[in-house]
């Protein structure tokens, strides 16, 4: 059972929920392939971010493809929250694979989506709808994060986590990194994806 995990990051924080979700997805028996989305900002523009040292080790993440998405049993996007919508550089990945479309070849392949965002309520469900959206589109299966993963229900703390996928709280300066509920919830839904995967890969 092959699970791909293509995110894009530009902190870290979507990059961690990354790692979770692998771990979560291995402990299933996946094989599990970790990938990142292609940057569409010039230096420049990467520059006047003031973008972390993190971008250093995450260009080191191999770049998913096309193929990487056609050899994939179940496919896992993860992309920051904009304005209440997947980041740019996921959206422009996702819209070229009008080919993908036109063949049905991620039709009937598992789909599931998670995000960050700088506040508590930054549009991270709308986000994760958006991603949805275009999974549909494309034929998947959507799979969320259910509430059997009982920390979305927890009420003590701050934290990410919704019906539609894992999420992380990010703050406005990215100064928050992912909670251990917020991480626990990416290794219940890197599982849960790969085990609903296997179940299907035997009919």
């Amino acid at each position: 059972m092959n699970v791909l995990i293509a995110h894009y990051s530009m902190l870290g924080h979507t990059n961690r929920l990354a790692e979770a979700i692998m771990q979560g997805a291995k402990g299933e028996g996946a094989t599990v392939f970790l990938m990142r989305i292609p940057e569409i900002l010039t230096e420049e523009d990467i520059k006047q971010r003031a973008i972390s040292e993190f971008q250093k080790s995450f260009k080191e993440i191999p770049i998913c493809t096309q193929d990487s998405l056609i050899e994939a049993d179940a496919i896992i996007l993860g992309a920051p929250t904009y304005l209440g919508n997947m980041c740019a550089q996921m959206q422009y990945f996702l819209n070229s694979l009008g080919k993908l479309w036109r063949d049905g070849a991620l039709v009937g392949k598992v789909g599931s989506a998670f995000t960050s965002s700088g506040s508590q309520h930054g549009g991270q469900e709308a986000a994760l709808l958006s991603v949805h959206t275009t999974m549909l589109h494309l034929g998947m299966i959507v799979v969320g994060l259910p509430y059997t993963f009982k920390g979305q229900l927890r009420i003590d703390e701050i934290t990410g986590g919704t019906p539609y996928g894992a999420t992380t709280i990010a703050g406005q300066k990215g100064e928050r990194m992912p909670s251990e509920n917020e991480l626990a919830a990416a290794r219940f839904q890197g599982k849960h994806v790969a085990s609903i995967a296997a179940k299907l890969g035997k009919k």
